[in-house]
């Protein structure tokens, strides 16, 4: 038809839309025109199109009508608004080792060039601290670190007088309300007859505060732990450990200071400025009763409850040293190493993992009971211990059914948010606070 119409007009562009109207003649080369969107009779009526005839051997000519796309081609910037929801990273499956922080080919390029140097008998380049030196810039971070780890312990322990804690006691799901909620997650034992419910009992600080303790060592670069050597050893908090490590001086939990960097070719050490004998850590049994308040251990019975007028300013005092707590590991663990099991939660602070064979998980028979050891996280340090966050505590119990409309925050935060303090605006997307929880009737009606 349109040849009928119009046998001299030349081809249609990639997009461009025919029109056929009743128009006087005119000619008009038809511009190279964008995309296109297609109108019905009379284009030129509406607005913001651009009309252009094409002349013809007959009254009847064609007209090519154009427009835009609402936004295409607009030269304003897209907004870059704050997200509204943020999944938490996915829970890794304990029968699959956790993926590398660093990724492999890195971890295979630096052992290449290691052995590349060794190969010729060169000396690795070590910098502080892996050459057993101290960072002095990153003394005082430790010192701050420390400091904030004994608010943030003491704040807890006060707040846990004030807000209710709930714990599975078949598992290791903690719940900050009034009373527990009744999703039904629970993977613990004989959790099939009671339908995946769980059963509350009273929480406690080290519900909130996952404690992940590492074995203080004098020397980090001296002899290795071994399984028959284990015992020999204190078991003291992973973030107080680090902190010693990075220059805090602790007279209850001594470490050697070196003055002279260590040599190493590939991965043998050939000068470690001999091994010195470990001191008797006897002796300051009874002057650790001073660094109760770096442990976990029997905070509630050391602190009373607070006033009611100074909850609010603890809860506050209490979310800054977490996350005082959290920017300074991050900082540390940047220089200073931390090995963590690949497979089970067991966490070292030094240069080289222990010797002793006490991991359980997937496949410890094949690796006769010892640890997979790898670069650690913040995470796996300090871990945060993801709770369901409740918009209203004295309210009705979570439901299972309403599981997807629920955000989730970290359990210190969740504490310190019910006892009055201000969230950080990182959290705020996780916790989905723009989120209005519909009735149990109306969820399957919601988009």
């Amino acid at each position: 038809m349109l040849a009928l119409l119009a046998p001299s007009t030349p081809p249609l562009q990639n997009g461009q839309i025919a029109f056929l109207g009743m128009r006087r003649e005119c000619e008009m080369p038809p511009p190279q025109l964008p995309v296109l969107s297609s109108f019905v009779l009379q284009p030129t009526k509406f607005l913001g199109n651009q009309c252009n005839h094409v002349s013809s051997s007959r009254r009847s000519v064609l007209v090519l009508c154009t427009a835009k796309r609402p936004g295409y081609g607009s030269s304003a910037k897209k907004l870059d608004g704050v997200p509204q929801n943020v999944d938490l990273p996915s829970v890794q499956p304990k029968k699959k080792k956790k993926p590398y922080p660093v990724p492999l080919k890195k971890i295979q390029q630096a052992a290449r060039a290691d052995r590349k140097l060794a190969d010729m008998g060169m000396e690795k380049p070590l910098e502080p601290p892996k050459n057993g030196l101290l960072v002095p810039d990153l003394v005082p971070v430790a010192y701050e670190v420390l400091d904030a780890w004994k608010i943030l312990i003491r704040g807890l322990a006060q707040l846990l007088h004030i807000v209710p804690v709930h714990a599975c006691s078949e598992c290791s799901v903690v719940h900050v309300a009034q009373t527990g909620h009744d999703i039904q997650d629970c993977r613990g034992p004989a959790s099939g007859s009671r339908r995946s419910f769980h059963l509350w009992v009273k929480g406690c600080i080290s519900d909130v505060l996952l404690p992940i303790e590492s074995y203080h060592m004098y020397d980090p670069f001296g002899r290795r732990i071994k399984h028959e050597t284990r015992f020999n050893y204190d078991r003291i908090p992973a973030v107080v450990e680090l902190c010693i490590q990075a220059g805090v001086v602790l007279p209850e939990y001594p470490s050697r200071r070196r003055t002279e960097p260590i040599r190493m070719i590939g991965k043998k050490v050939i000068d470690r400025g001999g091994f010195v004998e470990e001191p008797d850590f006897g002796k300051y049994i009874a002057s650790k009763s001073q660094i109760m308040d770096l442990d976990t251990h029997r905070a509630l019975e050391r602190f009373s409850p607070p006033e009611i007028s100074e909850v609010p300013k603890i809860a506050q005092e209490t979310i800054n040293a977490y996350e005082k707590v959290r920017w300074g590991m991050r900082r540390l663990m940047k220089k200073y190493t931390v090995k963590a099991c690949g497979y089970c939660s067991e966490v070292h602070v030094g240069p080289w993992g222990h010797d002793a064979k006490l991991c359980g998980e997937f496949k410890h028979q094949w690796r006769d009971g010892k640890h997979g050891w790898q670069d650690a996280t913040v995470d796996e340090v300090f871990p945060p211990n993801y709770v369901w966050h409740v918009q209203d505590p004295k309210g009705t119990p979570l439901r299972s059914a309403l599981k997807r409309f629920y955000g989730k925050a970290p359990a210190v935060i969740e504490v310190c948010m019910q006892a009055g303090a201000r969230v950080p605006e990182r959290y705020k997307p996780m916790m989905r606070l723009d989120i209005v929880v519909p009735e149990s009737e109306e969820a399957q009606i919601v988009a």
